[in-house]
């Protein structure tokens, strides 16, 4: 067989979440280094021998990680802090690093680096920060001992590296300091030549750099960058031979920087961009192999191996079979492990399913028919039946949501009146002080609460007992947010298992699995809903609960949604249409929720959207179409209440500065932000901007255990205040407090309160 299959990488958290558990074990000092590293081995051993078992041939390594593959290279190549340096045990740094250290008794108190979205995905890397004269020094450890643990396994595998130029465009250079990542280059590659070497004299055969920023529009600095740094590395006199890894996105004009450098091969996406195929055919080396990313990494649909089969079969006629591998599109680490584990989903939508073991199957049928006219077998009849029921089935299409989508129209994406306006009426409302205080929704979601929530699913707990307890929780999480002296309320969501799921358990056109879980950032897991047909919304979903709230406190209660842009980016969202008009049906829910809310007494409601700037296509030519969509979609959700009911929105971990006339156009009366990891770098576009409305600067990071100090929370806003009216800044943490553990919350919050009454004391005479 000449054409061979390859995996780019693994989903590494486990089928029952095992690396989860065994993190946050370590991390509360219920169990030790030897055992997380135990079950970590356990995992890398499972994953190598699944995808050697489904016949691939190129398996991965190095793609394992305990909390985030860019903070990984950034501690293979040296770039710790030098505020890190002084932790001595290897592990413990590392977690500083990734979530802050705060160990009083031992004088330790660092915060974590900063966080944010990887591309345009839900998932979360750790920002590496370049010093002014960064020295950089290899430490292969990792690397190297897993390419070792695997060969005592039997299984010869392909080290997968995050590229220099990539690491560089990800990374930021430290405050205070001169330049700009790329400035750090040259120095950089040697320590990558001596990486290469390393591998070569442990005789690898390839290894894998995934250069992803190469599916990006590139300034003339970074395209400089990429010349430099692939001719380098291909010019390494001792090294294996080299695959450069793209996925995301089409190369497009930086194609010829990929044929230029040298490398023996190339990976490109054809499942986001398979129009790339033909000048990607056309435009590579004489000799150059070409990796096809044909099978789905990213969702969680069926292949349908025939279109597959047919960009395999177009790559094999013009290249030769020894020149060609078949791949998933990136790595697997956002698509769940094994579709196996669900028992409950009905069998119709089950086989429309591929979690990571399947889409290896389906990768390795595709090299093994590469080469063939008509591909027969069991898995390309079952594809061929499964997704022609799927185009057919009634259960995808409901012809009166289609009918209201297209009688959306250009009023009802508009608020009755301009934000001036409603702010006045507003402020009248709820006096206010200068900056308020809220949070962001969700409060510490404890054993407890998981606990009941488990037991009234195994049926161990009836209706009546949950929503006691739920009942009870909710007025105590009141009644400590009165007693912490916050200004606006929220309930808590003690009802709710994730900001998404909850919804799309209670819209119809969705589906839920068991075992669904992908990661989201170090041993944070997510278990996206199904989104396979058209949404609507039976009945209300939050008043009761908001209604419930509101009744035991005088002051303001908001009512918690997500917004629509956050629902479809974090559902395994059907392919069969456009996703804006998936969105605008999702809006359209939400609404009806907005309106209830408002009927229902609610008088400030936060439609959250924090994965909006995530949905940004990569090139910039692409914006302009998405964000219309996009923000049309949270209008449409928004703007059917009084001037009097305030919006708020909630946006974290993403770059937002190039997008803000498009954050601004979504009118919403307050936007709440994460700000407190870059220490208010981000807010300085705001000013500069000139944002029209209310801004909640994030004050404290809720992604780490540790409490930020008053002083701390004071220097933060009295930053926000150089750059924005004092009248228009809310003080709030960055997100939701659903992860953290009461004792840090309440400390944190009882500090949060203090900083917000000193700073008006400071700041008094700025406001109007």
């Amino acid at each position: 067989m000449t054409v061979f299959a390859s995996c780019l990488g693994h989903p590494r958290i486990g089928v029952a979440r095992e690396l989860k558990k065994a993190l946050e074990s370590f991390w509360a000092k219920k169990s030790s280094a030897e055992a997380l590293e135990g079950v970590a081995s356990s995992l890398r051993r499972r994953h190598w021998e699944a995808m050697k078992s489904a016949g691939i041939d190129f398996v991965p390594s190095n793609d394992f990680s305990l909390y985030d593959h860019v903070l990984d290279a950034a501690v293979m190549v040296g770039a710790v802090p030098a505020r890190y340096r002084g932790i001595e045990d290897r592990l413990m740094r590392y977690f500083a690093m990734a979530r802050g250290l705060q160990d009083r008794g031992a004088g330790v108190d660092v915060p974590a680096l900063e966080m944010t979205k990887w591309f345009d995905t839900n998932y979360h890397y750790i920002v590496p920060e370049l010093e002014e004269g960064q020295a950089f020094q290899l430490d292969a450890t990792k690397l190297l001992a897993e390419l070792e643990e695997a060969r005592a396994l039997g299984v010869e595998t392909r080290p997968v590296i995050l590229g220099p130029v990539t690491l560089l465009l990800l990374s930021k250079v430290a405050s205070g300091g001169k330049g700009e990542p790329l400035d750090h280059l040259e120095a950089l590659l040697p320590v990558y030549e001596q990486l290469l070497a390393q591998l070569a004299e442990r005789h690898v055969g390839w290894v894998q750099i995934d250069e992803p920023c190469l599916v990006l529009d590139l300034s003339a600095r970074a395209r400089q960058a990429y010349e430099v740094a692939l001719k380098r590395l291909a010019g390494s006199v001792r090294r294996p031979k080299i695959l450069v890894a793209t996925y995301f996105g089409a190369l497009g004009d930086n194609l010829s920087l990929v044929r230029e450098g040298g490398c023996e091969g190339l990976h490109v996406d054809l499942v986001r961009a398979p129009e790339q195929l033909d000048a990607v055919l056309a435009g590579l080396g004489a000799e150059t192999v070409l990796s096809v990313g044909v099978v789905d990494g990213r969702n969680i649909w069926r292949t349908d191996l025939d279109a597959a089969h047919g960009l395999v079969l177009r790559a094999v006629a013009r290249l030769g079979a020894a020149r060609v591998i078949v791949a998933p599109s990136c790595s697997l680490l956002h698509v769940p492990v094994d579709l196996a584990a669900e028992k409950k989903l009905d069998a119709e939508l089950k086989g429309w399913l591929a979690f990571a073991a399947q889409k290896l199957d389906e990768v390795r049928a595709l090299a093994g028919a590469a080469e063939s006219e008509q591909p027969s077998g069991v898995i390309f009849e079952e594809a061929r039946v499964a997704l022609s029921g799927r185009r057919a089935s009634p259960r995808t299409r409901n012809p009166a949501v289609r009918a209201r989508t297209a009688a959306v129209t250009e009023v009802m994406k508009r608020r009755a009146a301009p934000f001036a306006d409603r702010a006045t009426k507003q402020r009248a409302r709820f006096q206010l002080p200068a900056l308020p205080t809220t949070t962001i929704g969700s409060f510490p979601q404890t054993g407890d609460v998981r606990g009941a929530r488990a037991a009234w699913r195994a049926g161990k707990m009836s209706e009546a007992d949950y929503q006691e307890f739920l009942q009870a929780e909710t007025r105590r999480c009141v009644e400590k947010q009165e007693a912490l002296g916050l200004d606006v309320l929220v309930h808590g969501e003690f009802e709710r298992t994730d900001m998404v799921e909850y919804f799309g358990e209670r819209l119809e056109g969705y589906a839920f699995t068991e075992n669904g879980w992908v990661q989201s950032y170090g041993s944070r897991c997510v278990k996206p809903p199904v989104l396979f047909g058209d949404v609507v919304r039976p009945e209300a979903m939050t008043v009761e609960w908001s209604r419930y709230a509101q009744s035991l406190t005088k002051r303001p209660m908001k009512g918690m949604l997500t917004g629509p842009v956050t629902i479809l980016q974090w559902s395994f969202v059907r392919d069969d249409q456009p996703r804006s008009e998936t969105c605008l049906q999702i809006a359209l829910a939400i609404r009806d929720e907005v309106v209830d809310l408002e009927a229902g007494g609610i008088p400030i409601i936060q439609v959250d959207e924090p994965a909006i700037r995530e949905g940004l296509p990569l090139r910039r030519g692409d914006w302009a179409a998405y964000l219309q969509w996009a923000v049309d979609a949270f209008r449409v959700a928004t703007s059917g209440v009084r001037d009097e009911t305030q919006i708020q929105t909630h946006m974290c971990y993403s770059e937002f500065s190039d997008i803000l006339d498009s954050i601004a156009a979504l009118d919403a009366d307050v936007l709440l932000i994460e700000t407190s990891r870059s220490r208010m770098e981000l807010l300085v576009d705001f000013g500069q901007f000139r944002y029209p409305n209310d801004v909640g600067p994030g004050v404290y990071d809720i992604h780490s255990p540790r409490v930020p100090s008053t002083e701390e929370m004071v220097e933060l806003l009295e930053r926000a205040a150089q750059v924005l009216p004092v009248e228009r800044l809310w003080v709030n943490p960055d997100c939701g407090l659903k992860t953290r553990g009461w004792p840090e919350v309440e400390g944190a919050l009882v500090g949060m309160v203090e900083a917000a009454k000193r700073a008006r004391a400071r700041l008094a005479g700025r406001a109007g």
